[in-house]
């Protein structure tokens, strides 16, 4: 009997309504109070308050569905099991229940008649081994006996395995994993996930947040223990149907269904239908959430992806739009689930549409450059015998500068032809033309802010905002090549190969004008320099910064980052009283550079 991933996802929350648990909705994919990471990773993320002691208004008892979004193996996507996007079922107890309640609760979703009605033979579990730091977990091993689950279905694993905690100190526990058959037939009578774990799939987790870590040795008892639980709507679906790969399950048959059909069978490759499957997913939800394509934190992902997606699509010989004939079959499968998909059903279309409009010359003049390299190294084989096997760093830069070809496009290409790219080649590069940019801007006019006046510290904050939108507008390659701000202008050079558009200027002045008339505030952050660069901040001559950097991130009320970028300020709080931006001149300032002068009026 197959089982469909919605009856799991609505008999899980069904079935914790009965347990008097308050069903909660999944919180935003981007999260609310914690700039440290980009998306929501887990279930337990948007609910660390409550956990930590604050009441949820609520109550104790909480169930969940939750949208993640993880892309640390983002070029995993495309085997059987690796996803950007996936959905978290959760249930919490605040304070309420413990060990006994969570784990006879878990086991009768799993294995009674009325509900998923699961084997017990089939089904194993694991507890915490115990170390120098915390005992064995005997209690979770006796509830387990208790309800059935017989001693060699028990293993006892590490910490690694079987514990969670917050962080390096605060709350932490022991966990006990549910585990289900995955090889033939029957497990053997002395198999579970200690002695074969190739065949034991996990399913299920229950986090019993029992102490409070106060340094590396010492454990106290929290005189409230909190439990939080988790199981993955895909990876439970894939199990429960002994599939092989997730995309085999109902989650994405439609959409690589439709993708066939669009490529036509003779062009069909399967993992690229599966990246296009997974990254439109992904898209859908995060453009719903209120994300949409820039080249900065949330934005530069949803970017990627998208183009990702493209380039798989051209991959299999096909050239034309698509990304909104695979949203709308997200859209119509989760429409009923998350209501913000139907809410911004318009709005993802629209992104993904300008979306592809904006990459599809870049794709295209790019591709065809690189092909260019490739036939040089053939060229080279045919001539000496020796075929080169890396791009050279100079070449890569020239990709990225020339075509706005990103850099990790260059390296995945590369990979498919066997190639490799010297990055660190590609680094100097991109060093030696800012640095080519400023000597050239230097002298020219003077550098920096001529004052700190009010109306000078409104034109900077607007500079930065300006800098925001070119790259939005122009492309990745634009960055800082010089400045000069005074009480009356902005003066300010850039990496562009070409004259803008009176289209372009006045997309960018709208970028700016939409930010400032919506409101935003600027906050400061100071981070290692190493880290900045990790999260993609945005920045000019790095090399003149120290070992720890300023960081100014201007975002509106709503969440929306408008800019994030290095500086050494001053800048506006926010933006009350800046007036409207206006771009009074555009013209050539040296080869491969851009000036614009610009005013603020009120």
């Amino acid at each position: 009997m197959t089982i469909l991933s919605s009856d799991i996802r609505s008999k899980y929350l069904e079935f914790f309504k009965t347990k008097n648990h308050a069903i909660i909705p999944s919180a935003p994919l981007v999260p609310e109070n914690d700039p440290s990471v980009l998306f929501n990773t887990a279930g337990m993320q948007p609910l660390v308050p409550y956990l930590l002691g604050e009441p949820h208004p609520l109550g104790k008892r909480l169930a969940d569905v939750q949208k993640c979004v993880r892309t640390g193996d983002i070029d995993d996507v495309g085997d059987d099991t690796h996803l950007t996007f996936f959905e978290m079922l959760g249930n919490w107890s605040l304070g309420d229940y413990f060990k006994e309640e969570s784990i006879t609760m878990s086991w009768e979703f799993l294995t009674s008649p009325e509900w998923l009605g699961l084997d017990p033979d089939m089904i194993s579990v694991t507890v915490f081994e115990g170390d120098e730091n915390a005992p064995r977990d005997e209690e979770s091993t006796e509830i387990w006996k208790k309800i059935g689950v017989p001693d060699h279905k028990i293993a006892y694993l590490p910490a690694e395995d079987n514990w969670w905690a917050a962080g390096p100190t605060g709350p932490c526990g022991p966990d006990s994993e549910i585990f289900y058959w995955m090889g033939e037939g029957k497990p053997p009578k002395d198999s579970n996930k200690g002695s074969d774990p190739d065949n034991w799939m996990e399913i299920w987790n229950n986090v019993f947040m029992q102490y409070n870590r106060i340094d590396e040795k010492t454990l106290v008892e929290l005189p409230a223990k909190c439990v939080d639980t988790g199981m993955g709507i895909e990876r439970c679906t894939v199990t429960l149907n002994k599939l092989k790969s997730v995309y085999e399950t109902d989650l994405f048959v439609p959409t690589l269904t439709k993708i066939r059909e669009m490529v036509g069978d003779n062009s069909y490759n399967e993992k690229s239908a599966r990246i296009i499957a997974d990254h439109i997913r992904s898209a859908t939800h995060m453009i719903s959430d209120g994300v949409v394509p820039k080249n900065i934190d949330q934005g530069y992902i949803l970017r990627r992806l998208i183009r990702r997606a493209i380039r798989e699509a051209h991959k299999m010989g096909f050239e034309g739009m698509f990304t909104n004939e695979i949203a709308k079959i997200y859209i119509s499968q989760f429409e009923n689930i998350y209501p913000t998909i139907k809410e911004n059903s318009e709005k993802i279309l629209t992104e993904l549409t300008n979306e592809e409009n904006r990459f599809a010359k870049t794709l295209k003049d790019g591709i065809k450059e690189f092909e260019k390299i490739v036939r040089g190294f053939d060229i080279a084989f045919e001539k000496t015998g020796n075929r080169p096997t890396q791009i050279a760093g100079t070449r890569a830069f020239t990709l990225f500068d020339t075509y706005g070809f990103p850099l990790e496009m260059t390296i995945e290409l590369a990979k498919e032809k066997n190639l490799t790219v010297d990055v660190e080649g590609f680094n100097k590069a991109f060093q030696a033309h800012q640095e080519k940019s400023r000597t050239a801007a230097a002298g020219k006019f003077k550098g920096g802010l001529g004052d700190n006046s009010a109306e000078t510290v409104a034109l900077h904050s607007a500079c930065h905002l300006m800098l925001a939108g070119l790259r939005e507008v122009l492309g990745e390659h634009v960055h800082q090549a010089g400045s000069n701000i005074t009480p009356e202008r902005l003066r300010f050079d850039f990496t562009h190969p070409e004259k803008m558009t009176d289209e372009q200027k006045k997309m960018v002045e709208e970028y700016v004008n939409n930010a400032i008339q919506k409101g935003f505030s600027t906050s400061i952050a100071q981070m290692p320099k190493e880290e900045a660069k990790a999260q993609w901040v945005e920045g000019s001559f790095w090399e003149k910064y120290p070992d720890i950097v300023k960081v100014y991130t201007m975002a509106g009320t709503d969440g929306t980052i408008y800019s994030r970028e290095l500086c050494g300020g001053p800048h506006v709080e926010n933006s009350q009283n800046m007036g409207t931006f206006k771009i009074t001149k555009e013209e050539a300032s040296s080869a491969g550079v851009r000036r614009i002068k610009a005013i603020l009026t009120k």
